[in-house]
């Protein structure tokens, strides 16, 4: 049976009362942003390229420890959405004794996809050369994509003084990984995609460094499409000798899934947190 990639791709046809959730987060990422800005633990709107999206807001643990760092970047289908709806995401490694990047890029139909890859690899850059430190990446959905394709960054061949691994380990929640559906969607007119252009912006299909550590995290309610992506990233990249795990969460869908991130001892921020070591 043909596959109708507008039902499979289009999660807030899928999830009807994601506006409820979206304005949840607002709310959320608001009152942590504040709380950690009284408490002297964020550090909002750094600027690491030239355009106002281009920033980073750095949550820092209690005691400004920056042992381990973690950078989450947002979703929204590369279109939508922005880092301030999600401060949030940093609370549960916060508490763990984590920093936490929340990053930010332009977004399509202004930039293209490829554009936005090179901007949040800029924005590791950004954070090894301000800190020293190697990054562990976790994102959701479009920022899921881009998780998988900073592990996989040859990162000596764009800054020669970075580390080879300077992001060890990824977290991918609801990621998409190989793009070429996108060409059969009506939001390719923002993507301006073909079959060439979109297997090359698709990190299934690069060469990555065997031993690196990667997690493909998607909900059990989410589309069947959603769920192979994620299924089939972790068989070819273990194929590839990449520490991969595969983990479906029972009754999540595509934007609920990301409700325990801000619980210090779910089982998403502890492994979070336990690929976060890889960064020391």
């Amino acid at each position: 049976m043909p596959i109708d990639y507008e039902v499979e791709y289009n999660n807030r046809a899928r999830v009807p009362e994601h506006p409820q959730i979206f304005a949840g987060w607002e709310r959320d990422a608001a009152a942590f942003r504040e709380e950690a800005a009284a408490q002297k633990r964020a550090e909002l709107g750094i600027k690491f390229g030239p355009s106002t999206r281009q920033i980073i807001d750095l949550f820092i643990p209690e005691g400004g420890s920056m042992d381990t760092l973690a950078m989450f970047v947002h979703g929204g289908y590369w279109r939508s959405l922005e880092p301030s709806m999600f401060s949030h995401m940093a609370k549960g490694l916060n508490a763990r004794g984590i920093a936490v990047a929340v990053s930010g890029y332009d977004l399509a139909p202004q930039v293209s996809i490829a554009d936005i890859i090179a901007q949040t690899q800029r924005a590791c850059l950004y954070l090894w050369w301000r800190f020293h430190k190697r990054v562990m990446v976790t994102g959701h959905s479009a920022g899921g994509h881009l998780a998988a394709c900073l592990l996989a960054t040859d990162w000596t061949a764009i800054a020669p003084d970075v580390p080879k691994d300077l992001v060890p380990a990824a977290y991918a929640i609801s990621g998409l990984f190989d793009l070429e559906p996108l060409t059969h969607l009506e939001s390719n007119l923002d993507f301006k995609l073909d079959a060439e252009s979109a297997r090359r912006i698709s990190p299934l299909f690069w060469p990555v460094e065997a031993g690196r550590a990667f997690d493909a995290v998607v909900g059990g309610a989410e589309s069947s499409e959603f769920i192979r992506h994620s299924k089939t990233i972790a068989e070819e990249w273990a194929a590839k000798g990449v520490k991969t795990r595969y983990d479906e969460i029972p009754g999540a869908n595509h934007f609920n899934i990301l409700d325990p991130m801000t619980d210090p001892d779910s089982s998403m921020v502890m492994r979070i947190a336990a690929l976060s070591e890889k960064t020391r």
